[in-house]
């Protein structure tokens, strides 16, 4: 998918994990694909690259190489369309987080990751779904500090590294899931902006 301006992390519910990807059976099955995907295309690619260049072979090789590549991207596009469909079909509202990620796309820990999961793709479709079928579609401004701030009592922390996982609020001593914790307070966000803009909220 290439490198992204900004990444986009979806949040919903408070079982953001399980919710959006039921079991996480199916972001699993995809993972697993992938990871697969990316040896057969190593293995064809060196078969390519070994190829004399103007013979036959090397045409068969390059013709193989690029069916592997048409797969992933039919794969990785049919999970995003499916994804993107259930969570605007069974939701009236999305709440989007939209986070800087050029030093974070550098950190090749993570670049790979980022990419592979197609965020700014995945946040594309789900836009335009939503406008199609009336939903709600809003996003979180950059600086909001969703991982580093308590669902609980609201107390935030001066520092959260990208490797703590989980918490402890020094202040009400709740316990945190970072990824949770963040989706909690990223739909009390969403709530408090879509009251302020003069929509009634039903259900929070």
């Amino acid at each position: 998918m290439g490198t992204f301006d900004a990444f986009q992390r979806l949040v919903w519910s408070p079982q953001f994990k399980q919710n959006c990807f039921p079991h996480r059976s199916k972001m699993g099955v995809l993972k697993s694909f992938l990871k697969r995907a990316e040896k057969k295309l190593k293995k064809a690619q060196r078969a390519f690259s070994r190829k004399q260049k103007g013979s036959k072979n090397r045409e068969k090789a390059r013709k193989r190489l690029a069916r592997l590549h048409r797969k992933v991207k039919r794969r990785r596009s049919d999970f995003l369309h499916k994804t993107s469909r259930r969570l605007v079909n069974d939701n009236q509202a999305l709440i989007f987080e939209t986070l800087k990620i050029q030093g974070m796309m550098k950190n090749h820990h993570l670049a790979k990751a980022i990419a592979d999961a197609g965020w700014a793709e995945f946040m594309r479709q789900c836009e335009y779904k939503a406008k199609h079928e009336g939903r709600i579609f809003a996003k979180i401004g950059t600086f909001f500090p969703s991982s580093k701030t308590c669902s609980a009592c609201g107390h935030k922390l001066k520092e959260l590294s990208l490797a703590t996982r989980s918490w402890t609020c020094p202040h009400c001593g709740a316990q945190h899931d970072r990824d949770l914790n963040a989706s909690l307070n990223i739909k009390q966000e969403g709530i408090r902006m879509l009251k302020a803009a003069g929509l009634t909220v039903l259900r929070s």
